[in-house]
């Protein structure tokens, strides 16, 4: 190999020159007083039910809005949109997962002065959206009970990135082999500060617990 050769490290400067955009995002917002939750789990694992229940337990106490990240499709907005809850969609252009700059055009034209809260529900996928800072001010991951409890070890960087894991489809809990003293121990190991809460979004388990988390780090933030 010649060792004249330059060798340029680019996915370190995308990375580097992300971080400091998503810096001065989260400044962007803190000015505003508008709190990003920025919301990562694998397809199916309950994100766009979980976001319609807590909307539900959140109404009369932070005014809630949710952009809606896919590769295609406006499917997830749509619902929202049906339920009440203001939502765009965007569109990665085949990209699978959101950067700083990326939300930042989500977020603007979403309007900050429409909601204390907005959850930007990242595109369905375990690997590229924990590697990317979007700007948001707390990351949550869902996962549900049908994918095992061993994700926390598959998938490492998204619980070492996450503040907040949420175990959801808790009632068919008895009908799989998952280990919910596992899955905190799996997790703890990859994130001893990571903080877990159990859900069923679709019978309405633990919501409110999610709700009142949400709103002590929206309070924390605007306040």
């Amino acid at each position: 190999m010649d060792s004249d050769v330059r060798v340029i490290e680019v996915k370190r400067s995308i990375f580097e020159n992300n971080d400091k955009d998503a810096a001065r995002l989260r400044e962007e917002l803190k000015e505003k007083k508008v709190f990003l939750l920025n919301l990562m789990s694998s397809p199916g694992s309950g994100k766009t039910t979980t976001l319609l229940a807590l909307a539900r337990a959140l109404e009369g106490r932070i005014k809630m809005g949710v952009m809606e990240a896919d590769i295609d499709s406006a499917v997830d907005a749509e619902k929202m949109l049906a339920a009440g809850i203001k939502s765009i969609q965007i569109h990665t252009g085949g990209m699978c997962h959101l950067d700083a700059d990326m939300t930042r055009q989500g977020l603007y034209e979403f309007g900050l002065e429409d909601a204390e809260l907005i959850v930007l529900e990242n595109v369905g996928n375990l690997v590229c959206p924990a590697e990317f800072d979007t700007g948001a001010v707390k990351n949550m991951t869902i996962l549900s009970v049908p994918e095992g409890d061993d994700k926390p070890l598959k998938y490492p960087l998204m619980y070492e990135k996450c503040d907040l894991l949420v175990v959801n489809k808790m009632d068919v809990l008895p009908y799989f082999d998952f280990d919910r003293e596992k899955v905190a121990e799996y997790a703890k190991r990859r994130n001893p500060n990571i903080e877990i809460l159990y859900i069923s979004a679709k019978t309405g388990e633990g919501i409110e617990a999610l709700a009142d988390w949400i709103v002590r780090q929206v309070k924390d933030w605007i306040e």
